[in-house]
């Protein structure tokens, strides 16, 4: 089976994710999409963080009437901060018979080579790209690389962070999330 992993914070899961996933599992030759919800990237600050648990409940209500969509608490289990290819080796520890791939916008892409063992993870996996608006030209070399594909997903200009401060400002933003998500959002007060 070919699985893609979509990691993020998912603080909270939006359209735009959803459409990103949906998108690879139907038109990529990948069987099912993980969302792997991350309780603390090296890039991002911990103090804006729902706990891991109200993350996973949310992308769970999101996910629900998806069947080739799942969430992954993996990273939860992990030493922190994570890194993508602490996670992956693990991954194909526990699961020999799933082949693994990264799901990526172009901006990781862009840095790409300042993750850590970026080398064996371009080796030994392949990355599913998506566009960015914006995005600063690719590295020559991952252009053409036979291990990434990049896949003409749609463009998503909408963020966790722009929907956090709408909420936190009392705005409608009720079609910029799955409605399950934005009535649990709505009903746990979060980000107010």
């Amino acid at each position: 089976m070919n699985v893609g992993l979509f990691f993020g914070t998912f603080n909270p899961i939006h359209v735009g994710h959803m459409i990103i996933a949906n998108y690879m599992a139907e038109f990529s030759d990948l069987d099912e999409i993980w969302l792997v919800i991350t309780p603390l990237s090296p890039f991002k600050q911990k103090e804006t963080l729902l706990s891991n648990h109200h993350r996973l409940a949310i992308a769970n209500v999101a996910v629900e009437d998806y069947p080739k969509l799942k969430t992954s608490t993996i990273e939860f289990k992990l030493p922190q901060p994570n890194y993508t290819i602490n996670t992956l080796i693990h991954l194909e520890e526990k699961y020999p018979e799933i082949n693994f791939n990264l799901i990526m916008g172009e901006d990781n892409l862009q840095s790409f080579h300042k993750w850590k063992n970026y080398e064996t993870i371009l080796k030994n996996y392949h990355l599913y790209v998506y566009p960015r608006v914006n995005s600063k030209p690719i590295k020559e070399d991952f252009k053409n690389h036979p291990n990434i594909h990049f896949v003409p997903a749609p463009i998503i200009q909408i963020s966790s962070t722009f929907i956090r401060k709408a909420i936190h400002e009392h705005k409608d933003i009720s079609t910029m999330l799955p409605l399950k998500v934005w009535n649990y959002i709505d009903e746990m007060n979060f980000y107010k």
